[in-house]
């Protein structure tokens, strides 16, 4: 059985956080339903904004909107500080310029 210390011995990776790091990429990028399951977590459990939420998610707002709902969560609508707001529309921005 594999072990996160083998990496770090066989001078593949600096430290035990970067294997983990590096698996949990992988592990997100091979399994997508993942993502967006953690998503909905922090968006309930940790108030992350819809528009983190969707980013975390790798999808746009717009979606992330509906699978709210689709799981019986209510959006929460407006961003809570002008921290977020600004969060909100760069994200927004983003997917707009990549459409």
């Amino acid at each position: 059985m594999l072990k996160v210390q083998d990496f770090v011995k066989a001078r593949l990776y600096e430290s035990e956080d970067e294997v983990i790091q590096d698996a949990l990429r992988h592990l997100l990028r091979a399994r997508p339903d993942l993502r967006v399951q953690l998503a909905v977590y922090r968006y309930q459990a940790e108030g992350l904004s819809l528009a983190k939420a969707a980013s975390l998610a790798g999808v746009s707002w717009a979606q992330m909107k509906e699978i709210l709902l689709e799981q019986g969560i209510q959006p929460r609508l407006g961003p809570a500080t002008l921290e977020e707001a600004q969060q909100e529309a760069e994200t927004l921005r983003a997917e707009s310029s990549e459409s």
